[in-house]
């Protein structure tokens, strides 16, 4: 196939759908321009509001009209749309799903992922977050077939969670990481980078993570440093400025997959019998 242009998003998303659509219409048409097959938004991208009942109150189902306003945007631009985090109806009134949607060139979403790792945290010096009151988990892992490859679909929490890559490598097959996020400041400056480097590495899969950046609002503020890196744990794009809405663009190619699993074949020194989830009780 060779090598194909993506884009990683940044933004910078507030609690204004159509200012937040503009915003995603402007960094497409900068990916279109730069020749980019694929554009990846970060979490939270049509939506970021400062309560959950906020955001429950603006949820859609995924054939709702802003849903269809983005695949309009994809059909247009004739681009690929990681939309991660958009906020679905959930099963009930108290409960949206956070929600990874993959639409096409046509305008068709392909896969939805709804995120399995909810983040409760409460972190010194930084607001209570606690996603479970609001957000319903997923039960599905989720990839699918794309012209540039096998993606996987996460978001954001799911990156503490080595066990559901490895699931996505070596069970499901997948070629590429989509890890869109809206990392907290403390957090990201700790982690964010060794920890998507570490997936990278692990899996021998090319991670691309779009981030939020910069404050939102009175109560919530997003670390930013959108990020592609090769299956070798090697940066190959960031966005120049950590904290601007902007996109970066770097090339994927998965003969470098292969090349990189043909030289250290882990997948081959796997030991199944020993620890693989797959594993029956008893063996």
């Amino acid at each position: 196939m060779g090598p194909v242009k993506i884009a990683v998003g940044q933004m910078t998303a507030k609690n204004d759908l159509l200012t937040n659509y503009s915003t995603c219409e402007r960094l497409c048409q900068q990916a279109a321009e730069a020749g980019c097959k694929l554009l990846c938004l970060p979490e939270c991208f049509s939506f970021l509001g400062s309560s959950d009942q906020e955001s429950l109150s603006i949820a859609e189902p995924l054939d709702g009209p802003l849903m269809e306003k983005y695949k309009q945007l994809a059909q247009t631009q004739q681009m690929w749309l990681s939309l991660g985090g958009f906020q679905e109806k959930g099963p009930d009134p108290e409960h949206r799903y956070n929600s990874h949607v993959l639409v096409s060139a046509s305008g068709e979403i392909v896969s939805t992922y709804r995120k399995i790792h909810l983040f409760d945290i409460d972190i010194p010096g930084a607001p209570v977050l606690k996603e479970s009151r609001g957000t319903a988990p997923g039960s599905d892992v989720v990839v699918a077939d794309t012209p540039f490859g096998r993606v996987a679909l996460t978001v954001c929490y799911d990156l503490r969670f080595p066990e559901l890559f490895q699931e996505l490598r070596f069970s499901k097959s997948a070629d590429i990481l989509l890890i869109p996020a809206a990392f907290t400041v403390p957090t990201g400056e700790a982690h964010w980078e060794v920890l998507l480097r570490a997936r990278a590495i692990e899996t021998q899969c090319y991670v691309i993570a779009a981030a939020q950046a910069g404050q939102h609002n009175e109560k919530r503020a997003s670390y930013g440093h959108s990020i592609v890196i090769d299956p070798w744990g090697k940066v190959i794009g960031k966005c120049e400025d950590p904290l601007a809405t902007d996109i970066c663009v770097a090339e994927i190619d998965l003969d470098t997959v292969s090349s990189i699993r043909t030289r250290m074949p882990i997948a081959t020194h796997r030991r199944y019998d020993l620890y693989d989830s797959r594993r029956s009780d008893g063996e």
